[in-house]
């Protein structure tokens, strides 16, 4: 009987972990093609990257506004994850903080255009702009940090300033396709840096 009931738990927990991960791949391609195609993107653009139906995408995702909330999420909590590993693994904290920052904007432009699918649900917007701000700001200022300590940048910029700064910078995007906001946030971060002393 225990081998029974043993049994009859595995399969459920690895449904589970496949479910889960099944998801995530889901939520990875939708960013992906959010960055290059925008939230209107059409969802079988989004199911031929996961490599599944879009049948698949509804069942996980009912509307496109649930589809975009939660890649929103997945985005945050990937760029929070990211800080401490990328701290830890690159060459120097100003290395860090620059790889970091790509994946930021990656995130920011695919946030464009979030209201919109949330058919200007202020409240709904509002929590997850907080939810961003508890997950990323603390993030951001620890590679600040970590990169003033180490002598790459000077003192005294706030995380929040960054980010806002590096938000402002990707906001063009949307109206223009030939604007790059990457070569104006590498002159910001560059504007970070201490200059070597002669």
């Amino acid at each position: 009987m225990p081998t029974t009931e043993r049994s009859g738990e595995m399969p459920a927990r690895r449904k589970r972990a496949d479910a889960l991960r099944n998801e995530q791949t889901l939520l990875a391609a939708a960013a992906a093609v959010f960055v290059t195609s925008g939230v209107d993107a059409p969802i079988r653009e989004i199911a031929a990257r996961a490599g599944v139906g879009v049948g698949t995408i509804y069942r996980h995702f009912p509307t496109r506004a649930d589809l975009v909330v939660a890649v929103y999420r997945h985005q945050v909590e990937a760029c929070a994850e990211a800080g401490p590993k990328l701290l830890a693994d690159a060459e120097s904290p100003l290395a860090a903080l620059r790889q970091w920052v790509d994946l930021f904007v990656d995130f920011l432009v695919t946030k464009h255009g979030l209201a919109n699918a949330l058919q200007s649900d202020g409240s709904g917007f509002d929590a997850l702009h907080a939810y961003f701000l508890d997950r990323l700001v603390p993030v951001c200022a620890q590679l600040l940090d970590a990169a003033v300590d180490a002598g790459e940048i000077g003192p005294g910029t706030r995380a929040y300033e960054l980010m806002r700064g590096i938000g402002n910078l990707c906001v063009g995007r949307d109206d223009d396709p030939r604007y790059d906001p990457r070569r104006l946030v590498e002159l910001l971060i560059r504007g970070l840096r201490r200059p070597r002393s002669s």
